[in-house]
């Protein structure tokens, strides 16, 4: 049984989620009106995972999965409307701890609540299994707990399939990262190390709707050396760049005279999510040697990704799994190494020093 402990000020919203959950046989559904009864309720109810609306009054949607992550590490997924306020917070709600979110369908949701139930029921579904990583939030959590155990989370370890030393690539390259559900703070991890001049830009497609992504970019590039793009229109490739795919839309790569250009086309409803992660890899492979290439799998449910990374290594290129003890969600990731195709399956801090010794 999946306990959920769903939080909204909206009366009528707390009857449409009663509805969704009721459907299901193994889940168990509390409510709450607001942050401060949503904490009150923990103790008591329990809860496997939180749905959390972000407006709300006394004690809103951010404050309360600040001291949720605090005082009681759960999986969390917000619920958020789809303007570009309602990105930036889902964002901030995303580095705060939170595993997914939901988009509110726009009008009346009473309308639209076919839309609202298979993805929410989808990603608490998703969240129940999920990882908080024990690192998150760490020294909050103990000076919470003073007094309590304050054992430091347990050393991340990783994994060479290959036995030789990485070898460095040469000249033109792209690296290509896929990553969904817990993406954007893994992004941030693996990017924040990564020197400004960084030889080979580096291609993301991040499962996300069109109005975060742009978002997305710009909180990265503010974050790190790296200059951080949302692909919305055709751009050509240069180092020291990452290049976000625009959400709604896939991103390929291609090569016109002057070089290596990334552009969004429509999605292909032969990939199931989108921004596609299989379609970058194998649009880059058609216009870039396999062994100029590297593929980085992270956090994310489902597959995207596996299949042609897989084929990527098969044809000479180099890939990194992360490592299930430091993914949200070991879906993707595990799913390259399922198919033995990963060179190295590493904790997240480790995959930007790998990347160092790989690239010129």
């Amino acid at each position: 049984m999946i306990k959920i402990l769903a939080v909204d000020d909206s009366a009528l919203m707390r009857k449409l989620l009663g509805k969704i959950f009721a459907i299901e046989a193994d889940f168990e559904v509390q409510f709450a009106r607001n942050g401060l009864e949503a904490l009150a309720l923990f103790d008591v109810f329990k809860p496997d995972v939180v749905t959390l609306d972000i407006h709300m009054p006394q004690m809103d949607g951010l404050a309360c999965l600040d001291r949720i992550m605090i005082e009681h590490p759960c999986p969390v997924v917000m619920v958020s409307s789809l303007t570009a306020d309602g990105a930036e917070t889902t964002l901030q709600a995303l580095r705060l701890g939170a595993i997914d979110f939901v988009a509110k369908p726009a009008g009346a949701i009473s309308l639209h609540i076919e839309e609202l139930a298979e993805a929410l029921v989808s990603k608490v579904r998703t969240a129940a299994g999920a990882r908080i990583r024990s690192s998150a939030r760490l020294k909050e959590r103990v000076r919470h707990r003073i007094g309590n155990d304050t054992t430091p989370p347990l050393s991340t370890r990783s994994v060479a399939r290959r036995p030789e030393a990485p070898s460095r690539g040469t000249g033109e390259g792209l690296v290509l990262v896929g990553t969904s559900t817990g993406g954007p703070p893994a992004l941030e991890a693996l990017l924040t190390p990564l020197p400004a001049d960084f030889p080979w830009p580096i291609v993301v497609a991040q499962h996300m709707p069109a109005t975060f992504t742009g978002a997305l970019a710009r909180r990265l590039d503010t974050l790190t050396a790296l200059t951080v793009i949302e692909v919305a229109r055709t751009v050509q490739l240069q180092p020291g760049t990452v290049y976000i795919g625009k959400g709604d839309a896939d991103i390929v790569v291609t090569r016109r005279p002057s070089g290596l250009f990334a552009l969004p086309i429509r999605s292909d409803q032969d990939y199931p999510w989108h921004p596609s992660t299989d379609r970058l890899v194998r649009s880059a492979m058609d216009h870039v040697s396999p062994a100029q290439l590297i593929g980085v799998l992270m956090t994310g449910m489902g597959n995207d990704g596996a299949a042609a990374m897989a084929n990527l290594r098969a044809r000479g290129g180099r890939t990194i799994a992360e490592a299930q003890e430091t993914a949200v969600v070991w879906g993707m990731p595990g799913e390259l190494v399922a198919a033995d195709g990963a060179d190295w399956v590493l904790a997240l801090p480790e995959i930007a020093g790998c990347l160092c010794k790989l690239v010129p």
